[in-house]
């Protein structure tokens, strides 16, 4: 086994890999960062289809500290987001420190605090920490309905290119982001598209007064200002949405993910997409719904979303309900040092500007806790902080978090913890077997 107990093992080299990966060696902190495909953009390199483009815009995307090319649309494309990605890797010399095709298939803690790491060609090394970048749309969440279709079944992660609608009969199942641009590309390239739905989503442009929704709206007003705006636009360009034959939203403008698409109701109201109820099941090549209609179709594509998993980690090492990791402070377990869960939230607009600051804000939270003894997620559990109640991120309200966190929590944390351990006595953290490493499952999914 190799030792490398004197650097972090940072798994996944998309954005948010990226984006640690400048700020830990900013910071002078030594990593090694493991990635199972054979360039970095994570999900934009191996996960989206040929057409795909950002819902937020250029400059909410861009890394604050290393703005798109100015000749960029504002929602630029697939194909766009994975050179960028890979001239940030190139400008801030990350590259070097990138193992590719190097899939991590076991991670574990160890009873002298550092972790086993596993990958698939065999290697077995200890590392000092692990950092979890592993992404959150890979993982896909089926829907479950009685009877099986006939048909081509897929999720939205196995859909590529327009080739695969073309002429078809397509369903699409959902009403979220990929929903309304896969059901926009049957309704251009299919014989027809129906939209099945099982709630009422908010359904917003991706540009208003001639410009991207995120940068028309003032992020820093209050929320509820936020959605009072947003509810008047909305009943200027689009009006009720049971005019399109949609069911009203079931909640509130920020209480989900709204779903950002100009083309869905121009497809709806042109006769190329046709709204469904949910679905009841399914028939062979024939769907039923339940509102009594059926239909049949040669495509049903599942746009239902991914689960949130970590399958290299020891199983319930971070609890995960309902789609939200049980971490304090945005990262951190309470009984792990050294063990950074990244990136499982979804913020309301582009990753960029909050991945910039947290990046920072983590990079600087692995030093305190090479100061300290106690798991930063143990202190920060006692200082009062939750898991999060929420997926969604407020991003003008993190910000404002994040910073004041940079400022205060170098002076706070230490402070908190040396009272902390004057009150208990130290645990020993669950599942830290020393000894043989079990061979994992070198074929395990893990993007």
């Amino acid at each position: 086994m190799e030792d490398r107990r004197d650097r972090m093992a940072v798994i996944g080299a998309g954005p948010v890999g990226l984006g640690i990966a400048r700020a830990l060696k900013a910071r002078g902190i030594a990593y090694d960062q493991l990635e199972a495909d054979d360039d970095v953009g994570g999900n934009w390199y191996h996960g989206v289809y040929d057409s795909a483009h950002i819902i937020s815009s250029r400059k909410t995307t861009e890394f604050a500290e290393y703005p798109m090319p100015a000749d960029y649309p504002d929602f630029p494309s697939r194909q766009q987001m994975v050179d960028y990605l890979r001239d940030y890797a190139r400008h801030f010399g990350l590259r070097g420190a990138i193992q590719f095709n190097a899939k991590v298939v076991l991670a574990r803690p160890r009873r002298d605090e550092l972790w086993d790491v596993a990958l698939a060609g065999g290697e077995r090394r200890i590392y000092k920490g692990v950092m979890v970048c592993n992404g959150h749309h890979w993982s896909k969440r089926f829907p479950d309905y009685p009877g099986s279709f006939a048909g081509t079944f897929i999720h939205s992660k196995d859909y590529k290119t327009a080739a695969q609608l073309a002429g078809k009969r397509v369903l699409v199942i959902g009403g979220g982001n990929s929903a309304c641009d896969i059901a926009s590309e049957a309704a251009r390239v299919g014989a027809r598209c129906d939209l099945s739905l099982r709630r009422g989503y908010w359904f917003l442009p991706k540009t208003i007064f001639g410009k991207p929704l995120v940068e028309a709206l003032p992020l820093w007003l209050p929320v509820p200002l936020q959605r009072l705006m947003l509810r008047v636009a909305l009943k200027l360009v689009f009006g009720d949405y049971r005019r399109y034959g949609l069911p009203l939203p079931d909640h509130r403008i920020f209480e989900h993910h709204p779903t950002i698409n100009s083309e869905l109701l121009h497809y709806v109201k042109h006769g190329r997409i046709r709204p469904r109820a949910d679905v009841a099941r399914f028939e062979g090549d024939r769907v039923a719904f339940v509102d009594g209609s059926s239909e049949t179709y040669d495509v049903v594509v599942c746009a239902t979303g991914f689960h949130v998993d970590f399958p290299f980690l020891p199983k319930g090492l971070v609890p995960v309900t309902g789609g939200l990791a049980h971490v304090y402070g945005g990262a951190f377990l309470p009984a792990y040092r050294h063990l950074y869960i990244i990136g499982t939230m979804q913020v309301r607009y582009g990753f960029g500007p909050l991945l910039s600051e947290g990046a920072e804000l983590l990079a600087m939270m692995v030093e305190l806790q090479d100061r300290m003894e106690l798991p930063l997620g143990r202190v920060l559990q006692a200082l009062g902080q939750k898991p999060p109640a929420s997926h969604l991120v407020n991003p003008a309200a993190a910000l404002r978090q994040m910073r004041r966190a940079r400022r205060l929590l170098p002076h706070l944390l230490p402070r908190a913890e040396q009272r902390l351990r004057r009150k208990i006595r130290r645990e020993s953290p669950p599942l830290a077997e020393d000894g043989p490493l079990a061979w994992p499952n070198a074929d395990l999914r893990v993007y």
